[in-house]
């Protein structure tokens, strides 16, 4: 047999039966009934001449062949839904489709320009997946996404990132916090205090990091939260002081929740990108996204309060 002969069911059924390690999660996504699923794959594999799949308990697995196939079935039905748009472009159509992955940190703000562009394009479909910078990275490289809404883009990928406005990075604490009377304090006297950090793969516990090694002082870990909520009513409850983007506390600043350290060196000032692959072929509705993004991006985290311009 050939693949040659594979058709665009089968490779959506793989992919989302692939992506979910579940027969019956593809199955509950595309409408099939699970035996329905595990039709198409046994006609894929035939075709395919290696097994795509392996059950290791109840725990199913995908191969070497399936990986290499997962990688090409997203690759074509990505195609697919490109030429859909683009011809949805060409047809004058004010509507189409765009998948957009942001930090976690870019949540507190992502809305807000959605919701602007969407006033342009009432029709728009959007899916917004929100992660840490590694899955972004990941979902990014592994084409799942249009485009992403992050800091710093990676170095070894190859990758267009384009800013759009600052993202202020800062210390802060519970304002009885004995520091938060103090003014230019130095960079090592933080050494004492307990920080309470993002996750590993967070860009906020990156920025940190290479902002005291920068200053040569080690900072002390008490407790690792992947929610920049949860740091923040851990700090209000005066168990430690973080490091944190200043987009994330405009709400808390204003009722006088926390408060900002003086210290020197700070704030860190980072920005915000709008990025994607640079071998991708954005659809006419993202590249419209892009577009609006690094013309209104600033003034709107402006507008939020976000902003600390």
């Amino acid at each position: 047999m050939s693949m040659q002969y594979v058709s665009l069911r089968q490779l959506r059924v793989f992919e989302s039966a692939a992506s979910h390690r579940s027969f019956s999660k593809a199955a509950e996504l595309l409408h099939l009934t699970q035996p329905g699923v595990s039709m198409h794959i046994k006609e894929l594999e035939k075709n395919a001449g290696l097994p795509l799949f392996e059950r290791i308990g109840k725990k199913l697995f995908v191969t070497e062949a399936g990986q290499e196939l997962l990688t090409r079935a997203r690759e074509i039905l990505r195609s697919i839904k490109d030429a859909d748009e683009a011809l949805d472009g060409l047809k004058g159509l004010r509507r189409g489709r765009i998948n957009l992955a942001v930090v976690s940190t870019a949540k507190y703000f992502v809305p807000q320009l959605l919701a602007r562009f969407r006033q342009e394009y009432p029709e728009l479909e959007i899916r917004l997946a929100v992660n840490n910078r590694i899955s972004v990275i990941e979902q990014l490289v592994g084409n799942e996404v249009d485009l992403a809404i992050m800091g710093r883009s990676p170095q070894s990928v190859d990758m267009v990132a384009a800013a759009f406005a600052q993202n202020p990075h800062v210390v802060i604490a519970a304002p009885d916090h004995p520091l938060a009377a103090r003014r230019k304090v130095p960079v090592s006297t933080l050494a004492a205090e307990t920080f309470i950090v993002r996750e590993p793969g967070s860009g906020t516990r990156l920025a940190m990091q290479q902002f005291f090694t920068q200053a040569n002082v080690t900072f002390k870990v008490g407790m690792e939260m992947a929610s920049n909520e949860t740091i923040k009513q851990a700090v209000m409850a005066g168990m430690g002081v973080s490091f944190i983007s200043q987009h994330t506390i405009g709400l808390e600043l204003q009722t006088h929740k926390l408060a900002i350290l003086d210290v020197r060196g700070l704030p860190m000032i980072r920005q915000w990108n709008v990025a994607h692959l640079a071998n991708k072929r954005l659809s006419p509705m993202a590249q419209a996204f892009k577009a609006f993004v690094l013309e209104h991006g600033s003034e709107l985290l402006s507008m939020t309060g976000a902003s600390s311009k």
